[in-house]
């Protein structure tokens, strides 16, 4: 059984994620959707809100599942005993922060493996912290996030 994770902040859950979890989910016998912790980071949804709305947004998918992760990617993963970290990338600019990040996972697990999957065209743009930006203006993000989360975004700029 070939098992990866694929982390992230989701905050909020995009398009985008769903790209990139759909597609992972076709070629992963299993795929781990984990919302990171990291508590030096600014949250706008809290962790169980970030989670929900992934336990939601994952349904049509049987093999995908959602967890909370606060400690090192790599001790989360090692606990688990999965190798394959799949991580999207959009442009240049992700692949050059994203294979740091590979580079240092490594150093720290040699065992773990990165995989860089290119978002679908339509999600080239769509960043988290561009939705909420448009999100507080009242503009519309119904093109970039799913309807769930256009509510609770709306709810919380209400």
């Amino acid at each position: 059984m070939l098992h990866a994770v694929f982390p992230g902040s989701f905050d909020p859950p995009t398009l985008g994620h769903l790209n990139i979890i759909e597609r992972g989910s076709s070629i992963f016998d299993k795929l781990l959707v984990v919302v990171a912790v990291n508590p030096r980071k600014k949250y706008f949804f809290s962790d169980e809100e970030r989670k929900a709305m992934m336990l939601e947004l994952i349904k049509p998918w049987k093999n995908v599942s959602v967890e909370i992760c606060d400690t090192l990617i790599v001790d989360f993963m090692r606990r688990r005993n999965i190798r394959i970290l799949l991580r999207g990338v959009r442009g240049v600019d992700d692949f050059s922060y994203e294979f740091e990040l590979s580079m240092m996972n490594k150093s720290l697990d040699s065992n773990i493996e990165t995989v860089f999957m290119t978002t679908d065209p339509e999600y080239f743009v769509l960043r988290s912290s561009t939705i909420k930006e448009l999100a507080s203006f009242h503009g519309n993000v119904s093109g970039m996030v799913p309807p769930l989360v256009v509510e609770a975004l709306k709810a919380r700029f209400a």
